[in-house]
């Protein structure tokens, strides 16, 4: 829209022409133009260039600013951050601001020379107490931008859960990492700590792992580990907490078990392990199960200690079986 077409809105140089113009631009769209002929010569104008800032958190706004040519992009928290929404010639911007009484929330800048219609706050609800159209299209305006805004804030929720999934998930294997296992086993300890609950961590580490990727490649060395994990989703319980430790080991917190009851667990898991033939291997997948339960003087990184010693005596007793830590009271088991 050029600086002739504003002229012949605000002056009404032709009546029918400016009723046309209007109707390009979302507030006016509808309006008998004779209801604010008194009003539209009132409106301003400003020209801005690339890069100039037309709303800013970072001051006052006191009118709504109409794009008549050219084109503005929104930008959240900096003039640095990602575009969330662009303003052709129609749309507006400044009305949130107005509207809430408060600083602008976004930066909006022209991404090219712009002409723009300046309204005042003042002239803004004279209008609105003018028209009921412009009434009406002040709210679709403003519902519109309510919508947009809750879009984003959606999309923006899932990009963070995403990304909070990410950084508590292993990516091989789906299970919770270190990071997540700090977090979720601190709490449970704890918990059973307060309430004098029983509590037992089972360490499994998978038997002569570097030959597996050595005989078949990392990739096969890979669907051990995938299966090791689904088979403990598949054979333990919904409260049970697991998570791959690292490498080759995994770690499982068991509440409300005591060390027998862990260790019945822990053989079950096992065998079904035993019992696993990942395409393209030859050769039999085994665990070594290390077991400790809960002390009074126990936190997470001592219980870990103490399952993983049991793990490694189950280890060099000869590989694919339980051992339960020294100072619990339930016997070894072995295949």
């Amino acid at each position: 829209m050029s600086i002739a077409n504003l002229e012949a809105i605000r002056y009404g140089i032709d009546t029918d022409f400016r009723q046309s113009l209007l109707q390009g631009i979302a507030l006016f769209r509808g309006i008998d133009t004779d209801s604010l002929s008194d009003l539209l010569p009132q409106c301003g104008r400003i020209d801005v260039q690339k890069g100039d800032v037309v709303l800013s958190p970072e001051r006052e706004n006191h009118c709504v600013y109409v794009v008549l040519s050219g084109r503005l992009s929104v930008h959240l928290g900096s003039l640095d951050a990602p575009k969330i929404a662009d303003l052709g010639p129609g749309a507006c911007a400044g009305e949130m601001s107005l509207i809430e009484d408060k600083d602008p929330s976004a930066f909006v800048v022209a991404t090219e020379p712009s002409h723009l219609m300046v309204i005042s706050h003042t002239l803004l609800w004279r209008m609105v107490d003018r028209s009921h159209t412009f009434c009406k299209n002040l709210l679709i305006v403003l519902s519109e931008r309510v919508r947009s805004d809750n879009e984003y804030i959606a999309n923006s929720l899932g990009v963070l859960r995403q990304a909070e999934r990410s950084a508590q998930t292993d990516a091989l294997t789906g299970l919770g990492n270190r990071h997540w296992m700090r977090t979720m086993f601190e709490r449970e300890v704890t918990r059973a700590l307060h309430s004098n609950k029983a509590l037992c961590l089972m360490m499994i580490d998978v038997d002569s792992f570097k030959a597996f990727n050595d005989q078949y490649g990392h990739i096969a060395g890979d669907s051990v580990l995938v299966a090791v994990a689904e088979t403990l989703r598949e054979y333990l319980r919904p409260t049970d907490l697991v998570a791959r430790f690292g490498g080759d080991e995994f770690a499982v917190l068991l509440p409300d078990l005591h060390i027998k009851q862990a260790r019945q667990t822990a053989e079950r898991i096992r065998q079904q392990i035993a019992g696993l033939s990942p395409p393209s291997l030859t050769t039999a997948v085994t665990v070594s199960i290390g077991l400790a339960d809960r002390t009074q003087k126990d936190d997470v990184a001592t219980l870990v200690q103490r399952a993983d010693a049991a793990m490694y005596h189950a280890k060099e007793a000869g590989r694919n079986r339980v051992a339960v830590a020294a100072d619990s009271i339930a016997p070894e088991s072995n295949p």
